[in-house]
């Protein structure tokens, strides 16, 4: 079974971040989340959410998959916390899947893990760059790295991680199930 990480940051945007769990959870997915500012996670909108580990204890060996959910709180340090940002290096360099949304595409920019074409939240674009940056798509894929724009796109994003890594049928049965509208 494919293992994706979700590491969650104070001020992370939760409808995001459940939205990853839980899409990719039915699709097959193990789904580790780690703390990256202690068990207990706060979101942008005070929900708390008890991860499974600390971020300290992934062994980013055992990943096929880092995805960050945005909230500009939880963005800025998972963009400066020195081990998700040498787990997203490690990723890339051994050419493993890495998925962003919202105002999380800046983290992966902070890494130098960012494809050259990606979307985000209309106006962190300023904050990364504005070359590659494609506002027509809600989410984009480049490569093995998966953008998207934020919280009314979440499910999609979330089903995109569950094609990328289980495939076509997955990816169909838990669209239907949810009557996702992708």
């Amino acid at each position: 079974m494919p293992t994706i990480l979700v590491p969650l940051a104070n001020g992370f945007e939760e409808i995001e971040a459940i939205s990853i769990i839980d899409i990719c959870r039915r699709g097959g997915l193990d789904v580790i989340v780690a703390g990256v500012d202690g068990k207990t996670a706060m979101g942008a909108h005070n929900i708390p959410i008890v991860t499974d580990c600390l971020i300290t204890d992934v062994n980013v060996n055992d990943l096929d998959m880092i995805a960050l959910a945005g909230g500009w709180g939880g963005t800025e340090t998972l963009a400066s916390n020195v081990t998700v940002q040498s787990i997203l290096k490690q990723m890339k360099k051994t050419d493993k899947h890495i998925a962003a949304i919202c105002a999380a595409p800046y983290a992966l920019d902070a890494a130098g893990v960012l494809s050259d074409n990606y979307t985000c939240y209309p106006s962190i674009e300023n904050k990364i760059r504005l070359e590659g940056y494609n506002n027509d798509q809600h989410t984009v894929i480049d490569g093995k790295v998966i953008t998207s724009q934020g919280v009314g796109t979440a499910i999609c994003f979330a089903l995109e991680i569950v094609k990328a890594l289980r495939g076509e049928d997955p990816y169909q049965n838990v669209k239907q199930e949810i009557l996702a509208v992708c």
